[in-house]
């Protein structure tokens, strides 16, 4: 076979796994032998439009077998997918469909107004309009683009066998771009297998393995830590729209899942649901989780149940996953983002370059064949984001402890500097977040006179609780420095956050520094 990418995947595993069940979506289940037929008509007919090597196809849509079924005939034919957050407005859209130079747009129906919106005056030239059963209205496309999804499948093709190496670019992600315009993530089929390799040693995925992705596929970590493992290894993957604590809870008991995915936030609003008690979970086996430190109180609700989390730490730029913290050390490393990934490296370097020892903040840069090797069309920053080529720079301060396990202090952006002394939010916000009453919170840096910046605690509350600023202080008094304790608390309703549920550090800033 001459394709080495991720384009072959499902054929490959269709030989060994033809009759088992690959999907399941809205209780409708694919084998992995339909699955690659419905894949390869799909390339055929996006063949037969212009597309070749190099092409590339963007997807605008909440998790839907079209998603999975576009990356892998886009990989088949060599061409490089290009997945859109749904939460971007038109404009953003039409940046990155602009700065990929996507030619085709797969979108569902539910954001058509979206995408026609988003790609007017784009170089895209064919729109395939995906049915999701929404019921949502077909909007009007003025530049006549739009052509149905379904009947790309009533063609029956052989495997479009193109020549693509592990080196060639397979998927552009843009990230979220918090200073100027996002950057497009060049992720090489070799990136992309080399987390999942990772992913197979420290997580153990089986074929057994039932895999519930609730979280975001155009997000690269439920993609590359959730299901193309799973597929890699032969397993079933239900997709589910979008998150949602009930309804996530009854899907676990119904289809006996062993493995979902998410951040601090996902699993907390499980175990605050009403049916966390009444829900059958004891299939699962496997409970990933990054973005940030899971809560004790969390940890608790879950262990009670005989469950663990195997937490992890990582970015879009490196496939994601940098480290992993297995579920013996869940408790005993309460905070840690655990040990590096097995095939990749990770090391705290100092400004000036230099090991930083341990129990010693630096800057977390990570190496390995996972890692992102260039940013599409931007050669300022892919020279900018590397130490001597090698290490990428991931702008976040962190420390190895004796045992050479990571503990991230905090985006280095997000350091508050009071007085000359730096202050890292995530270390407040860990020990703020034990507070029973406290179901979110955020620590920003706000403008002060005398220390330049002070840190401002911004908190959510659970359900029939109360709590004072009164009480924060006094519960973080004589655990941090007197200068890390915020000076000011203020309770909110709710918090900006991305598609995969991590808070808006920069909107807060904006709304609240003042």
């Amino acid at each position: 076979m001459q394709n080495q990418g991720l384009g072959s995947w499902i054929h490959r595993q269709r030989i060994k796994s033809g009759s088992r069940t690959a999907l399941v979506f809205r209780d409708q289940a694919t084998s992995y032998a339909e699955l690659d037929d419905r894949i390869n008509s799909l390339a055929a007919a996006l063949r037969a439009a212009g597309v070749r090597q190099g092409t590339r196809v963007a997807f605008l849509g909440d998790n839907h077998p079209s998603f999975l079924e576009t990356f892998f005939a886009a990989g088949s034919l060599g061409a490089v997918f290009v997945p859109l957050n749904t939460r971007l407005a038109p404009p953003e859209i039409q940046f990155a469909l602009q700065d990929s130079g996507s030619t085709v747009l797969v979108n569902t129906l539910a954001l058509d107004e979206l995408a026609v919106r988003g790609s007017r005056g784009t170089g895209v030239e064919l729109r395939l309009l995906v049915d999701d059963g929404t019921g949502a209205v077909r909007a009007e496309d003025p530049e006549g683009r739009v052509q149905p999804y379904e009947p790309a499948f009533e063609a029956p093709s052989g495997f479009a066998d193109a020549p693509v190496s592990l080196e060639d670019a397979a998927i552009i992600l843009y990230t979220s771009g918090t200073t100027g315009q996002p950057k497009g993530a060049l992720l090489t089929h070799a990136n992309l297998a080399w987390n999942c390799f990772n992913v197979l040693v420290d997580y153990d995925v089986a074929e057994n393995d039932i895999a519930l992705m609730i979280s975001p596929l155009f997000h690269v970590a439920s993609l590359d830590m959730g299901v193309l493992p799973n597929l890699l290894k032969g397993a079933t993957v239900i997709l589910e729209t979008r998150f949602e604590p009930g309804r996530t809870l009854e899907l676990i008991e119904k289809y006996r899942a062993t493995y979902i995915s998410g951040v601090p936030t996902t699993y907390q609003l499980l175990c605050e649901h009403p049916d966390w008690d009444k829900r059958d979970i004891s299939s699962l086996r496997k409970l990933t989780c990054g973005g940030s430190a899971v809560p004790l109180r969390v940890i608790d609700a879950y262990e009670e149940r005989g469950l663990s989390f195997s937490g992890g730490y990582g970015m879009t730029e490196t496939a994601p996953g940098a480290t992993a913290l297995p579920p013996l050390f869940s408790r005993e490393k309460a905070g840690s983002a655990g040990a590096p990934h097995f095939f990749t490296s990770v090391r705290v370097a100092r400004l000036d370059g230099s090991d930083a020892d341990p129990g010693e903040v630096g800057e977390v840069q990570i190496s390995g064949p996972n890692v992102i090797k260039s940013y599409w069309n931007r050669p300022d920053a892919t020279e900018a984001a590397f130490v001597d080529g090698h290490w990428f720079r991931s702008g976040d301060m962190g420390y190895f402890d004796a045992d050479g396990f990571l503990f991230i202090s905090d985006r280095l952006k997000d350091m508050i500097i009071s007085g000359g002394e730096n202050i890292y939010p995530a270390e407040v916000e860990q020990i703020i977040s034990e507070l029973d009453a406290v179901s979110g919170v955020a620590v920003i840096g706000v403008a002060d006179e005398k220390w330049g910046e002070v840190p401002k605690a911004l908190v959510t509350l659970r359900d029939g609780f109360t709590l004072e600023p009164a009480e924060v202080a006094a519960h973080l008094d004589g655990r941090l420095a007197r200068y890390k304790i915020p000076k000011t608390v203020e309770i909110v309703s709710d918090f900006p956050r991305t598609a995969s549920g991590k808070i808006r550090k920069a909107d807060l800033k904006r709304q609240y520094a003042g």
